[in-house]
């Protein structure tokens, strides 16, 4: 990535048909014909079958949640595209509802489900489209920020698949969700988040976020006797986008705001570019 790149990105538009170079489809996994539920996948204009194995970043969505603009659905994603600046192959990964027939748009839907949905095609769409195994990234927006831990760290199994791990605004165990199964009370929570977190060994972790408002930082060095292995990057969407709403993003919290050139953005490239290397 050209980390000093002042090239305003574009989102791919989302079409029909067999995946392809330069495509951004959506792909219905054989456990789940019939049904509504599907992730999105995006190669690049420089994939190609057989050839060199791209960089691949996997992404959880946030809630829907209109204020914010997020429409909590794999197809309305932008964080991935950004942080691999359309470089990366990239997936958004579905959470299934109760049932199986839909994707979930708000929290984690049949958290078994989605948590296997991971384990069968993570493995699977690295295989097919000829991904780098050894840099596979995954990222996540608000709800999709605590799934990086709750989901992708979920158990042993589940958190062999990743190298890298991003999240932006929230992280697991940070504060207690009412109204939920899974996120209160607090104490009980924490502890599992905890027994999470520390699932990830030594593997590097940017941790971004619109000002430190969530505490994060404290609480992430509170619970592991290194950090050496993490990077937080707090900014100011604001200054970013200039106000709101912008054309690109309706409201300080958002997942698009690596499309436009900025420090934080080159902060962002630059540790990426290193973890690449790493994976080399």
């Amino acid at each position: 990535l050209d980390a000093a790149s002042q090239e305003t990105l574009t989102a791919p538009v989302l079409s029909k048909g067999k995946p392809a170079a330069g495509k951004f489809v959506t792909l219905t996994a054989q456990e789940y014909v019939g049904t509504e539920v599907f992730h999105t996948l995006y190669l690049p204009g420089n994939w190609k079958k057989g050839g060199e194995r791209l960089p691949i970043i996997f992404e959880y969505t946030g809630n829907y949640f209109p204020k914010s603009g997020s429409t909590g659905e794999v197809e309305g994603a932008g964080l991935g595209y950004g942080l691999s600046g359309g470089q990366y192959i990239w997936v958004s990964l579905p959470y299934i509802s109760e049932g199986g027939r839909d994707n979930q748009v708000t929290w984690w839907g049949d958290e078994a489900a989605t948590i296997a949905y991971a384990k069968v095609n993570v493995p699977r769409i690295i295989e097919e489209y000829g991904a780098n195994p050894n840099a596979v990234f995954l990222c996540g927006f608000s709800r999709g920020a605590i799934g990086v831990n709750y989901l992708g760290l979920h158990d042993d199994e589940v958190a062999k698949l990743w190298t890298a791990f991003i999240t932006h605004d929230h992280f697991d165990g940070i504060k207690e969700w009412g109204g939920t199964s899974w996120g209160k009370p607090l104490e009980i929570y924490r502890t599992g988040a905890i027994e999470r977190l520390k699932r990830l060994g030594g593997r590097p972790y940017l941790v971004c976020q619109n000002g430190d408002k969530y505490g994060t930082e404290a609480f992430v060095k509170s619970v592991l006797k290194s950090v050496d292995n993490f990077t937080f990057n707090n900014f100011s969407t604001l200054e970013i986008f200039g106000s709101f709403p912008h054309p690109l993003a309706k409201a300080a919290h958002t997942d698009f705001w690596a499309y436009l050139p900025s420090d934080y953005r080159e902060l962002t490239w630059n540790w990426m570019n290193a973890v690449l290397d790493l994976s080399e």
